[in-house]
């Protein structure tokens, strides 16, 4: 039963995150701009927020940092955040944000609620659809190979 902020402007988007964060007792607070995130952390502590990566003038890499910037001078507690992004390039990004997770865009349902889960049992979610490609059955050999 998390209370949640998504910070996002696309109605796809809302859409996406409320189908799973749907049972009963779930909060879904939604703001359409990236500078009213730290408000809503201010005045109703959620257990989790999530950030899509463009919205408004303030998008979430911003959002984030923000968040962080006011957690590391004490002025709130911590809470961890989800970004949604839209390319794998912005994986770079997102680790500078101290984000505890996010997701490549498409979104889908089990990737978000795997990732929604183990952020609310305060773990870390890093999207592994989006992770660079291996070549299956190759070995390497050599000194250091063995």
């Amino acid at each position: 039963m998390p209370d949640v902020v998504l910070a996002a402007d696309a109605a796809w988007v809302v859409d996406e995150v409320r189908g799973v964060l749907s049972d009963p007792g779930d909060t879904v607070r939604v703001v359409g701009a990236g500078e009213l995130v730290l408000p809503e952390v201010v005045d109703d502590k959620p257990d989790l927020v999530i950030l899509d990566l463009q919205i408004g003038n303030m998008g979430a890499m911003a959002a984030c940092m923000e968040l962080r910037l006011e957690e590391s001078a004490g002025r709130i507690d911590h809470v961890p955040v989800l970004l949604l992004l839209d390319r794998r390039a912005d994986v770079f990004l997102a680790r500078r944000t101290e984000a505890e997770g996010w997701i490549v865009k498409p979104l889908d349902p089990i990737r978000i609620r795997k990732a929604v889960r183990a952020l609310l049992a305060g773990g870390s979610f890093e999207d592994p659809s989006q992770r660079p490609p291996t070549i299956a059955g190759l070995v390497a050999s050599g000194p250091g190979h063995d």
